[in-house]
């Protein structure tokens, strides 16, 4: 425990609310096993039994944004633990009408729905509360150890799931999970949850909405993620969809044999926890991350020719081991590049890129398998996965350590500010530069653009003056002067890192100076 992957366990609060979270995954995979099978006596339709997880990943492709604009905005506690109650509620029921046999195939999908909704609402919150429960030091792990307590439960849950589904019944699997959320509630409840402090007024919901979009859309390091989430989790995530069918078909394993190639990927999961920090001090991010695109391929392709047990149990410990190590390396890239102020918004838009990879990705290659075979379906995986790697090399891929936890610097604003509703507000900042600077400053002024659309800028230009090409005017508009005062304190120590540069090319005794202009209406005249 003392070092490596799992140092952020050391940390009381940290601890407590993984394991709670660890409880509830587990019930979660074991009620997807239940609720598989308990469609399958429903209704012989195909459609209606790949509903089933397509039930769980829609609530975030359709709620993760607004949730991570909520969880920026109100008290975080609150928010997880009134998703966790609606879960609880709507698991009991699952439970309740399967015991008493009046579960129909909508009904089921209907109340999987509710129990992902209030998974959606939570996830964004809880992905980026639990990294600030450890120090520094150990966030990348703490981020990372948030992907091996999904995994870990994906290998233990539906093993479970298979043997007391077999013993008893799919009402008491229901149960079972309606109570790991009793266990969240109670972590949650016991976890002292820092409140955000702010002097500033608070965002309204959809300006807090659209400032998250701004804020990935202007930042290339954010979408470079995306992208290679994206084209990452669209081929790995499919394997996982048709693993039953390989199981089943091919090798003519039992549920429990199923559960026993599940376990496989969790010992690989496990592997990576442990071994997974060795390797970053080895390598950098973007060799590890084609490494892990290759060991993935390479198990699809096992996959797609071998009739052997052992051999498919080997290649599935190497593909679970890879799945961790790139989506640890994504998921902490995208986190490193957060401040504060947008942060689970902000990753909304990652879990919204990946969740519906993983969704689409699957029917993708459910439709392949279907339409040819699952031999076919698993060669355009292992494929796909090596043009992606290829295709990505090039983007910038962040180790995610630099910036965690970028601390606001707010900067001086005039006496007398005006009224918080006045604007639009235009912004003048001069910049006298010393001779033969202006190539330098030309080069960072893209950055600038960016950083004044990640706080808010609707419109942004660069002049120079026609008799001192010395001398630059930015001027940019934002649409009030509340949301000036925003974009002030928002500005992180990297963003000031760039102004510092600017002003180490202006001349002797001319600091930057910056006039606030205020749009006024031109009164109507009567004729």
């Amino acid at each position: 425990m003392a070092g490596g992957g799992w140092a952020p366990l050391r940390h009381p609060d940290f601890r407590r609310l993984w394991a709670a979270q660890f409880t509830s995954n587990i019930g979660s995979w074991m009620q997807t096993v239940a609720a598989q099978w308990v469609m399958t006596s429903l209704t012989s339709s195909a459609l209606l039994l790949t509903a089933v997880s397509a039930a769980g990943s829609l609530p975030v492709l359709l709620l993760a944004v607004p949730a991570g604009a909520l969880g920026d905005l109100v008290d975080r506690r609150k928010l997880i633990l009134t998703a966790q109650a609606t879960m609880l509620v709507a698991a009991a029921g699952l439970a309740l009408l399967s015991a008493v046999g009046s579960l129909t195939a909508w009904v089921l999908l209907g109340l999987l729905f509710v129990i992902g909704v209030g998974g959606a609402i939570a996830a964004p919150t809880w992905q980026t509360l639990q990294p600030e429960l450890v120090p520094e030091a150990d966030r990348p792990q703490a981020i990372a150890l948030g992907s091996v307590n999904q995994n870990l439960a994906r290998a233990i849950g539906p093993a479970i799931g298979g043997l007391l589904l077999a013993a008893t019944s799919a009402a008491l699997v229901f149960l079972v999970n309606a109570a790991s959320f009793v266990a969240v509630l109670g972590g949650v409840a016991a976890t002292p949850i820092a409140k955000r402090e702010s002097t500033l007024p608070r965002e309204h919901a959809i300006a807090a909405l659209r400032a998250g979009g701004r804020f990935v859309r202007n930042s290339p390091g954010l979408l470079a993620v995306i992208v290679r989430a994206v084209a990452f989790v669209f081929f790995a995530g499919s394997i996982w969809a048709l693993l039953p069918l390989v199981a089943r078909h091919r090798l003519g394993l039992g549920s429990g044999g199923y559960g026993m190639l599940l376990a496989c990927v969790g010992i690989g999961a496990l592997l990576a926890a442990n071994f997974g920090p060795k390797l970053k001090e080895l390598l950098t991010p973007r060799p590890i991350y084609v490494l892990a695109c290759l060991l993935v391929a390479a198990a699809a392709a096992t996959l797609a020719v071998s009739h052997s047990v052992a051999v498919v149990a080997v290649a599935l410990v190497a593909a679970g081991a890879a799945w961790i190590i790139a989506l640890g390396l994504l998921n902490n890239g995208y986190q490193g590049e957060l401040p504060q102020w947008v942060k689970a918004r902000s990753f909304a838009y990652y879990l919204v890129a990946f969740q519906g990879a993983n969704a689409i990705g699957a029917l993708a290659m459910g439709t392949v398998a279907q339409t040819t075979s699952v031999t076919t379906a698993l060669w355009v995986v292992a494929g796909g996965l090596l043009v992606g790697a290829a295709a990505t090399w090039m983007l910038p891929l962040a180790t995610g350590g630099d910036h965690l936890g970028l601390t606001a610097d707010p900067l001086p604003l005039p006496q007398t500010p005006p009224n918080p509703e006045q604007g639009p507000v235009t912004v003048v900042v001069d910049y006298a530069l010393a001779p033969g600077e202006a190539e330098a400053f030309l080069a960072l002024s893209d950055e600038l653009r960016r950083m004044r659309r990640r706080g808010g800028a609707v419109s942004w230009h660069l002049n120079h003056d026609i008799d001192d090409p010395d001398l630059f005017k930015e001027e940019f508009v934002v649409g009030s002067w509340e949301q000036h005062e925003l974009q002030h304190a928002h500005i992180v120590h990297r963003e000031r890192e760039l102004l510092d540069s600017l002003d180490a090319l202006l001349r002797e005794g001319q600091p930057r100076a910056a006039q606030h202009l205020i749009g006024v209406r031109p009164p109507h005249h009567h004729h």
